[in-house]
């Protein structure tokens, strides 16, 4: 039986939302909690950022910006929506969908808290989408979708993503599907299941900062499929003047440089390596690591019976390390770890073993 969300009422309080990254600890020596790319940052995405001319606004229309974003996607000007960050976009698509008469969020299995912290924050009910649902129910249901690949915290693919696609209702203005793919630049092995025309259908959302390791830099886009004119009128309706400072600018616009495409190319060799050599380490410790295509993956830690992860977690975190806990992505008992380098890799084994 396929479960209505529509009958079922949101939770009476968000859940509390968690990030990796730097804490109330100040910023790890070693975080392995972020999935930024370890090998960053990218140099010339470093020296545009450091060089941009914060004394004035940006052009309001980003014209500049917006035909670079076209023309490297090869996407007419008018289907790239800037945004200050994933999150604000997940929020502003989200009070668009609601807009439109959306009566649900359908998300992954296990997914990024803020789709459905933005449901929550316009009452609709979200729930985790039946990876077959589209061949159970002989069209995908209306509502929103959410989609990452490679996924996070697993990196891996979404099952029966093209057959989603293939049944949404292209009709309905509360049919709607995004595609974050924050990690697609980090992809270590795979390809994404949906072809050039799939993709034209559905929302692209596009976060360079995590690929070039200038995390600290908010700023993201996203493509708009294929005539979705009123969508885009909408989102443009609901943004703020000026989404992007002069700083996120130089780094969008960095990002579609060739030498910038051609680093990250390379440094997707090195974390190859890097990722071979972490699973190693992990597997030596005892540690059950799920299979990941990204610069990231899970990890089950062989525990000391007096012992629970979120203490060992809290242990490693006073050494300077720090791992991301699964729960708030709805996978209590593992943790997230980004690929870092070798030196990082041996200071986390080092701690455990003491």
């Amino acid at each position: 039986m396929i479960p209505n969300p529509i009958d079922l009422a949101p939770p009476a309080q968000a859940s509390e939302r968690t990030h990796g990254g730097p804490d109330g600890q100040g910023v790890p020596r070693h975080d392995f909690s972020t999935n930024s790319n370890a090998c960053g940052p990218c140099p010339s995405a470093l020296a545009a950022v450091a060089q941009a001319d914060a004394s004035t606004y940006p052009d309001a229309s980003y014209t500049r910006l917006r035909q670079q974003l076209a023309d490297f996607h090869a996407v007419a000007v008018q289907r790239v929506v800037l945004a200050a960050s994933a999150s604000e976009f997940i929020f502003r698509i989200t009070a668009m969908a609601a807009q439109r008469g959306v009566q649900s969020v359908w998300l992954p299995p296990y997914s990024y808290g803020d789709y459905a912290q933005a449901a929550h924050a316009h009452h609709l009910p979200h729930l985790p989408r039946l990876p077959h649902l589209p061949d159970l129910a002989g069209s995908a249901p209306a509502g929103l979708h959410w989609s990452c690949e490679p996924s996070s915290p697993l990196g891996g693919p979404h099952a029966g993503l093209s057959a989603l696609v293939d049944n949404l209702d292209r009709g309905s203005a509360s049919s709607l599907l995004v595609l974050d793919r924050a990690y697609e630049p980090l992809r270590l092995s795979g390809a994404l299941a949906l072809n050039a025309a799939q993709l034209q259908t559905v929302w692209q959302l596009w976060t360079p900062n995590k690929a070039l390791g200038l995390t600290g830099i908010r700023a993201a886009y996203a493509i708009a499929p294929q005539g979705a004119d009123a969508d885009i009128e909408a989102m443009d309706t609901l943004c703020p003047s000026w989404p992007i400072g002069a700083h996120g600018m130089a780094l969008l616009q960095a990002w579609t440089q060739p030498v910038a495409q051609d680093w990250l190319a390379g440094s997707l060799d090195t974390l190859r390596r890097w990722k071979a050599r972490q699973l190693d380490v992990c597997n030596a410790l005892g540690w059950t690591c799920e299979v990941s295509s990204a610069n990231f993956f899970c990890a089950k830690p062989a525990l000391a019976s007096c012992l629970d992860l979120q203490q060992v977690l809290a242990g490693l975190r006073l050494r300077g390390i720090k791992l991301r806990d699964t729960t708030s992505f709805g996978l209590p008992g593992q943790a997230r770890l980004a690929v870092l380098g070798p030196q990082s890799q041996d200071a986390l084994a080092d701690a455990l073993k003491r």
